[in-house]
């Protein structure tokens, strides 16, 4: 009851608030102007829950992490320029990459600068609501790749080097009978990189060879960028149904849809890696157009999602996004990032700050 009272009272003195504007400016005035601290004033009666705003701040530490890994590809093998200064580019590593796709430099370059946007934006509007913003910077603390080409100097937050790639999103979204929601499982597309440790960049100048090693470590980048994006594909609906305030929805709405934008790019490009055997590992990829996959559900060139079942086995199949369950959502995806190895090297401090964050996300209730 206080906290509901709390609620409307911030409600009730909002309204007041843009009553009085509009009797002193006008009626287009409000809509239009701007508030003493240069934001734009809205004309809406609610406010963030904290509730909400523990899912905003589950969802900017995220964009952190992923700004933070996606800058490592970008040096490496993406656009260095005005946007993306950090890194100086490596020749064999990015020509490696472009085996998937003559575009991947652009690409890359482009969705490091979204997570860079997205990070940015829910900071600047967490500050806006006068509630606490995150910041990793006393976690940046991992070397990062020693390579030609990469910011060596640059303590980071994630880990690049030692990673455990979950693929089963390449079979799951070709799936027409099965959905993560019902708890069904997939294969993996690569089952190597989900039994192992390998790096996604040159871990320094010595991975530039073989030939085969620097391919298997593109490869394995290319299917690590569509492990990322599908899960912020997810995260945003599964926790948008936590949301209460209007605005708060909006801009998980908005954000949201461009990770599926990225993810589908992600996917498509995964389907391009050449098949090998890196000689120093034994890492295997695959031809994922021959037994056991191929076929028609397999063909690489397949990136729209197969119609599956959703919320009961007894409707049509539909086209989705999958998983968007939202219960325990924002710690799955930890869990995930975690899994993935991406936070190997980090202290005990960082696990416990982000399991407070998305526990706190996870305990959101939808309000009226």
């Amino acid at each position: 009851m206080e906290q509901a009272e709390k609620q409307l009272g911030k409600a009730a003195s909002r309204r007041s608030f843009l009553r009085r504007g509009l009797v002193v400016g006008g009626a287009g005035t409000i809509g239009a102007g701007l508030l003493a601290n240069g934001l734009p004033a809205f004309a809406q009666d609610s406010a963030p829950t904290q509730g909400d705003i523990d899912i905003l701040r589950f969802l900017a530490a995220l964009e952190i992490i992923e700004s933070d890994l996606w800058q490592q590809y970008n040096e490496l093998g993406g656009i260095q320029d005005s946007e993306e200064p950090s890194g100086s580019g490596n020749v064999p590593y990015t020509k490696a990459l472009q085996k998937l796709d003559m575009d991947m430099p652009q690409y890359i370059h482009d969705n490091t600068d979204d997570e860079f946007s997205h990070a940015a934006f829910i900071d600047a509007y967490l500050k806006a609501q006068g509630a606490q913003p995150v910041s990793l910077d006393q976690f940046r603390t991992l070397q990062g790749s020693q390579a030609t080409g990469a910011a060596k100097n640059k303590k980071r937050i994630t880990n690049l080097m030692e990673l455990t790639v979950d693929t089963s999103y390449w079979t799951r979204y070709r799936s027409s009978t099965k959905n993560p929601d019902f708890g069904d499982t997939f294969p993996q597309a690569i089952p190597d990189l989900f039994k192992g440790k390998f790096p996604a960049i040159p871990r320094d100048d010595n991975d530039l060879h073989p030939p085969k090693h620097l391919q298997a470590i593109a490869n394995t980048a290319g299917f690590h960028f569509g492990f990322i994006e599908q899960g912020g594909t997810s995260l945003y609906p599964s926790l948008a149904q936590r949301v209460t305030d209007a605005e708060v929805l909006r801009i998980l709405l908005s954000i949201g849809p461009t990770e599926t934008m990225h993810f589908q790019t992600w996917q498509d490009k995964a389907g391009n890696a050449p098949p090998l055997t890196d000689p120093t590992n034994g890492l295997m990829f695959p031809n994922l157009n021959a037994p056991p996959f191929g076929g028609q559900l397999f063909q690489t060139n397949l990136i729209m999602p197969e119609p599956t079942i959703f919320l009961s086995r007894s409707f049509p199949a539909c086209s989705i996004i999958r998983p968007t369950e939202t219960q325990g959502a924002a710690m799955a995806a930890l869990t995930a990032l975690t899994n993935d190895g991406l936070f190997i090297g980090q202290s005990p401090a960082f696990f416990a700050f982000m399991q407070d964050l998305a526990q706190q996300a996870d305990a959101a209730q939808r309000g009226v």
